[in-house]
């Protein structure tokens, strides 16, 4: 049986998770939902399948350091550090390259770090039956969730359920990719989710690692000629020269519309295993436990008249009379206040904060 490798991807800012998410403390180092960080319980959920020796996180400068001291056990040659943010055919490719080095017929994972899942056996399942198809054939699995309502703010992933010659892996559950499509409208959402034929797209994804590069080769070669370059070095004081200078070269492109949108073989699992991937404090008060008048309030909040709100404040007081569907998070150097609903639109603060050079907030 080929071993089994596992890529964390854990670079991002989470932007709309502003003021508690900032570019050294981002959301998934943060505890967010209960005990552990996000990157901290993402790992413990594949402890069943890889050690820490065979697992690679992709983060950048500002967060290595924090990434290396709740991940004590995975060795720093593993923290790959990506000089700049290019979306994630660039760092699944660069993870892959490593990788290879160790196994070059490993099978890989790639499971992004800032994920909630609350029925880990259920997860455990549906990735066995990930790796027996990836250690099968030389196809490109992701998985996807079985939406519960028309969400907006996920991608989606379009199925064939057709059996037979055209799937033979039908019979375990795993389905042929139509299409992929990008964040909907509500009305295109609801659209959707009426078809029965679309899955929300969770960014996790299975394959041998050796396929996977053939496929950006196919599909990147520009990608796949740079990635070239910094493989020639890896090991050696050239190693992070090149990087850098590759890394100021290729596009920001995703995996999905670079690759799997085009590729052949590609094959998703529907899954149901209380997924979510908290992308707004909207998600996160929905996951959240609630009071009698729908509240979730941590810290030190004084409430009279108060409904349906979403309260954060560890460190000062905070009063609210005769409010409702509200999101308020307070923090040592700066509040939000956002009516439920418009969350996504916190990534607009950090986009003003940026062009503003106030980056001290960031």
């Amino acid at each position: 049986m080929a071993k089994v490798y596992a890529v964390i991807m854990a670079g991002g800012v989470g932007t709309r998770f502003w003021p508690r998410s900032r570019e050294k403390y981002p959301k998934h180092l943060l505890e967010i939902t209960g005990k552990g960080t996000m990157l901290e319980n993402t790992v413990k959920r594949l402890d069943d399948y890889v050690s820490m020796q065979d697992m690679f996180v992709v983060t950048n400068r500002l967060q290595k350091a924090q990434v290396m001291k709740q991940l004590p056990l995975v060795p720093e040659e593993n923290i790959l550090v990506e000089p700049m943010g290019r979306n994630t055919a660039p760092c699944i490719g660069l993870a892959a390259l490593h990788v290879r080095r160790l196994d070059p017929e490993g099978i890989m994972m790639v499971i992004p770090a800032d994920h909630i899942i609350q029925d880990v056996d259920e997860f455990h399942r549906i990735l066995g039956i990930a790796i027996e198809t990836a250690e099968q054939s030389e196809s490109l699995l992701t998985i996807g969730i079985q939406p519960t309502h028309p969400e907006t703010g996920y991608g989606y992933i379009q199925v064939l359920n057709e059996e037979g010659s055209h799937n033979p892996y039908f019979a375990k559950g795993v389905l042929k990719v139509k299409t992929f499509a990008e964040k909907p409208n509500l009305q295109t959402a609801e659209r959707f989710l009426a078809s029965g034929d679309f899955l929300w797209n969770s960014g996790m994804f299975v394959w041998k690692v050796d396929v996977i590069l053939k496929e950006i080769e196919r599909q990147l070669p520009d990608l796949y000629g740079e990635l070239g370059r910094i493989d020639k070095t890896i090991g050696t004081p050239q190693y992070q020269p090149t990087l850098d200078l590759v890394y100021g070269l290729i596009r920001n492109i995703s995996i999905d519309y670079g690759v799997m949108e085009k590729a052949g073989k590609v094959y998703v699992i529907p899954g149901s295993f209380g997924w979510n991937d908290l992308g707004s404090w909207d998600e996160v008060s929905r996951f959240s436990g609630k009071d009698d008048s729908g509240n979730t309030i941590t810290g030190k909040v004084i409430q009279k008249d108060t409904r349906n709100s979403f309260i954060y404040s560890p460190g000062k007081v905070v009063a609210t009379i005769g409010v409702e569907d509200l999101i308020i998070v307070n923090t040592e150097d700066a509040l939000l206040i956002c009516k439920k609903g418009r969350s996504q639109d916190v990534k607009e603060i950090s986009d003003y904060l940026k062009r503003k050079q106030m980056t001290e907030y960031l």
